[in-house]
């Protein structure tokens, strides 16, 4: 298990991780398209090898600006890419006479705009006019074809800049609200883990605590009538504080792992010292896969037994599919709230398996199951045990 220090610690990898992939999908999505339609765009308009290399170089500016977009890095390309593609755009309305030259300035410039953190009216505004303006003056050369000009030079490259633009702060948004999730994401993460710490220490020290409290009682009542007993006692008392605080230590550094075997020895002496009948009964080998989990679920309800109830009868069955417990002494009307059983109900689920806690007739009977093919179903096997 990892402690909530190391969880938060993998943030920064998820990060990495998810933004890596979002690279790989943009430079997938965007490159070979943008980099096709403007390949095509050259080889349709560019009359001469200076005209195709001045479009090429606006396409390639424009590349290079989605390039480093994709990577996160585009602080020191935009400004220069921004130039260049309008002076493609001035050369190519004003010298060569080519109406696709705008292709590099859709794009670099629509990034632009959505960079900036404030005025961004006015700067989209801005390049609006400087594209719609320097495709207008190409009426200074041709007069009288207003229509084609307007058509062509004005409004299809102020347009497409526009909804580029638009497009641009969708996206933006898009990525904003997939960062803002990853980041409650990481941070469900942490508290995830916290709570469960939380819960395995509830499970080390509450137990122990409990213990040490019954024990100490036990020596109260027997210090003027066998000392040797009381030193007994006592003895157990440090030795399970020491072996607390080793436990404790292996759970803040993720190496704690409980046993079934040990803790069926330990509540066996537990019930017994409180003068609790307790019978076990073997009917297969545990699943070594969920041996400290049922070992934890044993721990916690024979802290709940010593604490709630008033038993005279403990019964402990261990199968295949996993373990129950049934105790008399319940108390009557409603079950009381066992937190410390509430969330390794969670963890039981997360491993497949069920844990069901049913409160009838004085009996009290708690069942952590891992049903498989041909096996009884935790519920039903919930009600043979409390017959």
């Amino acid at each position: 298990m990892r402690t909530a220090p190391e969880a938060a610690g993998t943030a920064p990898e998820h990060a990495q991780t998810t933004q890596g992939r979002l690279r790989n999908v943009n430079l997938i999505m965007f490159i070979p398209s943008l980099a096709l339609v403007g390949a095509l765009l050259v080889a349709v308009d560019a009359r001469s090898w200076t005209e195709a290399a001045v479009l090429s170089l606006g396409v390639l500016a424009g590349l290079l600006v989605v390039e480093r977009w994709t990577a996160g890095d585009t602080s020191r390309v935009v400004i220069p890419c921004l130039l260049v593609t309008a002076a493609v755009w001035v050369l190519g309305v004003l010298v060569t006479d080519s109406r696709t030259a705008c292709y590099g300035i859709t794009i670099v410039g629509p990034y632009f705009l959505s960079r900036r953190s404030s005025h961004r009216l006015a700067a989209t505004l801005g390049l609006s006019a400087f594209i719609a303006g320097v495709g207008a003056a190409k009426l200074l050369e041709t007069p009288d074809d207003v229509t084609r000009v307007l058509l062509l030079y004005v409004l299809l490259p102020t347009g497409v800049t526009l909804a580029a633009t638009g497009l641009m702060f969708v996206n933006q948004r898009f990525y904003r609200v997939i960062e803002q999730a990853r980041e409650r994401d990481a941070e469900l993460a942490v508290i995830r883990e916290r709570i469960r710490f939380a819960g395995d220490l509830h499970d080390i020290q509450g137990h122990t605590l409990h213990v040490v409290k019954l024990k100490v009682t036990l020596a109260e009542k027997l210090l003027h009538s066998d000392i040797a007993r009381v030193q007994e006692e006592l003895r157990e008392v440090h030795a399970l504080l020491s072996d607390t605080i080793t436990q404790t230590k292996e759970l803040a550094y993720a190496q704690r792992r409980l046993n079934l075997s040990v803790e069926l020895e330990n509540a066996k002496n537990l019930f017994e010292a409180a003068g609790i009948a307790v019978r076990v009964q073997r009917e297969a080998d545990v699943d070594q896969r969920v041996d400290g989990l049922l070992g934890q679920v044993l721990r916690e309800t024979t802290t709940n037994i010593l604490r709630h109830a008033d038993a005279t009868r403990v019964r402990i069955t261990l199968s295949a599919s996993g373990l129950s417990i049934v105790n008399d002494g319940a108390p009557q009307g409603p079950a009381p709230q066992l937190r410390g059983l509430a969330a390794l109900k969670e963890r039981v689920g997360e491993h497949g398996g069920e844990l069901t806690v049913e409160q009838k007739e004085g009996r009290f009977v708690t069942a952590a199951l891992f049903p498989r093919p041909g096996t009884a179903t935790p519920a039903r096997a919930a009600r043979k045990d409390n017959r």
